[in-house]
């Protein structure tokens, strides 16, 4: 169970990565969604197509970014709203590649390339002699340990460069960083096409390591990438614990089907459930800290 929550974890946390660097530029992503879906119909196309899951996962990142240079152009350089805009590439992606699949492939159902290659693991064969951290830690897929590496590189990026730092002004208080001279609308722009890359290898994620397309096989991995980035409070290392307990909540309820009475639908709807309460929380948690520094600063 714990190894399959850290495969399923890994396109939430690719995309919600992504999502915060757009995010702590000030502008909410809700294009996730859609960026995922693409990449994973590109990653796969290209990864069958070339014979090379690295081109693949490359490809997926591309096209996620294209994408996302779409949503910034319309968003940031017309003004459009910004929601309008998100959902006009979900729809697009949802809508877009059933068309191309079917104009390609005769069919918009389930694609199935059986000459594509293994997911290679990593550290198979590697034991700690605690099953728990083995099948936290070893044998997974080379995108689960890229996904880890990722999240390390947005924390020095974020906190320990210039760049990092201008990013969170801008999203903090854009009058300042204006005020020095940093360009607000190629940050922004930056950002958000950042997001559609790391969303868009999320998706090839899901699609190489499942070795078939199927329609909306994101599956609202882009909704809860959203709720992950406030569940970690805004940090790639919170990220990673909310995207591990949104990857445990469906592997529990996938693995529960067989042996609880309860209706699929039901179980495969709990990590939506989770999603709606870890939201809640979330935000009582934020209202009592704000209502906690109010306090404080009436007394000074």
């Amino acid at each position: 169970m714990i190894f399959n929550a850290v495969e399923i974890m890994t396109p939430i946390l690719l995309a919600a990565l992504g999502g915060l660097f757009a995010e702590r530029a000030g502008v909410l992503n809700i294009a996730l969604e859609g960026l995922i879906l693409t990449g994973a119909f590109a990653g796969i196309l290209i990864a069958a197509a070339t014979a090379s899951l690295l081109v693949g996962m490359l490809a997926g990142a591309a096209a996620g970014g294209l994408l996302a240079v779409v949503f910034a152009f319309f968003s940031i350089r017309l003004r459009a709203n910004i929601f309008i805009t998100g959902l006009a590439v979900n729809l697009l992606a949802a809508g877009g590649i059933p068309f191309v699949s079917t104009w390609m492939f005769g069919t918009k159902g389930v694609l199935r390339f059986p000459q594509l290659q293994r997911m290679p693991r990593l550290l198979e064969g590697v034991t700690s002699g605690i099953n728990a951290v083995d099948s936290l830690l070893f044998g997974h897929s080379v995108t689960v340990y890229l996904a880890w590496l990722l999240t390390a590189l947005a924390f020095v990026v974020l906190y320990r460069t210039p760049f990092g730092l201008r990013l969170r002004a801008l999203g903090a208080r854009e009058e300042s960083v204006v005020l020095a001279g940093v360009d607000a609308t190629a940050y922004r722009r930056l950002a958000i096409v950042i997001s559609g890359i790391a969303a868009g290898l999320g998706g090839a994620a899901i699609s190489l390591r499942l070795g078939v397309y199927l329609p909306n096989i994101s599956a609202g991995r882009g909704w809860i990438a959203l709720v992950a980035i406030y569940l970690g409070y805004r940090h790639p290392f919170g990220i990673l614990m909310a995207a591990l307990l949104f990857g445990f909540t469906e592997s529990l309820a996938g693995a529960a089907q067989g042996l609880l009475a309860i209706p699929g639908t039901v179980l495969l709807g709990l990590p939506y459930a989770i999603t709606v309460v870890a939201m809640i929380v979330y935000s009582a948690l934020r209202a009592r800290g704000r209502r906690h520094r109010r306090l404080i600063d009436s007394h000074f």
